[in-house]
């Protein structure tokens, strides 16, 4: 089809909440750069029920497809480009004239699917060294790129016996499999923290006690198995810390697993980094791989 003009008029068709057939009309608003695949943005509403309907032009060619829409905004809805759809109707249709069998089951196709896309995705976010960033005495790693935000707070309230100062990233999008699982996603966080008024007794137990707490999931969610965990007092190149690893199997995707990490510094009495690293639908080789690499780039800052 000809390519898209910003501003021009699209038609989204389908079934909203189940109230029967209706066209919701928007325009076609660019390529969304914050995704690992071509994603359009349309500006109009899709609602549940319109998902997988087809979004065409004032001429009745194929756009995309309704795929999602965000809540924390006014009409910012995005289209599957029309481009996958003929490459999905080709494969359907040599598939056929080979005579193979449609399959029953298609866990094992997603579970394919997903494990190309996290070797993308990790591949994408590695490319080039994680960035560096100061947080209090210490250079944590980060990474900020077109899937990737970060962004920053500083709690330092007058009567706080400590400061807390907070840097988190995390992927800008997922993928969705169903309403209960999104996954292929990562997300960092940095807290360094700072007694200004406790002993140092009471600064490391309040703190041990709220690195515990983060420690991931439990056995009620059948999508995942329990978590394995391991603990540790390590020491990379630069510095001290104590860190757990926390990795749970996804039941219907061989080959899949949630990765928790958590590590805390213990080289200074009354200043402690905790940092999380959440990589989620990856294979156990990359878990590692990312997991290794976060240890590594934790650092003292510069004097």
């Amino acid at each position: 089809m000809s390519p898209l003009n910003q501003g021009q008029y699209l038609y989204s068709l389908g079934n909203p909440l189940d109230l029967g057939f209706a066209i919701s009309e928007g325009a076609y608003n660019g390529i969304i750069g914050r995704a690992f695949y071509d994603q359009f943005m349309f500006t109009g509403p899709i609602n549940a029920g319109m998902s997988g309907g087809p979004n065409v032009t004032g001429d009745g060619k194929i756009a995309g497809v309704n795929v999602a829409k965000r809540t924390d905004g006014e009409l910012v809805s995005f289209l599957v480009p029309a481009k996958f759809v003929v490459e999905l109707l080709n494969r359907v249709n040599q598939q056929q004239a080979q005579h193979k069998k449609t399959p029953k089951d298609f866990n094992a196709e997603v579970g394919q699917q997903l494990i190309s896309h996290q070797n993308v995705m990790i591949n994408k976010l590695l490319e080039i060294p994680l960035a560096q960033k100061t947080l209090g005495q210490y250079q944590v790693p980060v990474r900020e790129s077109e899937q990737v935000r970060c962004w920053g707070r500083s709690d330092a309230k007058a009567e706080s016996s400590y400061t807390v100062d907070q840097v988190n990233c995390q992927m800008e999008s997922a993928i969705y499999v169903s309403d209960q699982l999104q996954t292929g996603h990562v997300s960092i966080q940095h807290r360094f923290s700072h007694s200004k008024d406790l002993d140092s007794f009471r600064f490391s137990q309040m703190l041990n006690n709220a690195f515990k707490n983060q420690i991931a999931g439990g056995h009620k969610d059948r999508r995942l198995t329990p978590p394995s965990c391991t603990e540790e007092f390590i020491t990379n190149e630069h510095i001290p810390m104590r860190a757990i690893m926390c990795v749970r199997a996804y039941r219907k995707f061989a080959g899949l697993y949630d990765f928790t990490l958590l590590t805390s510094t213990t080289d200074q009495a009354l200043m402690r980094l905790q940092s999380r690293l959440n990589t989620n639908g990856v294979s156990y080789e990359n878990g590692l791989r990312v997991s290794r690499l976060f240890i590594a780039s934790i650092a003292k800052g510069s004097k």
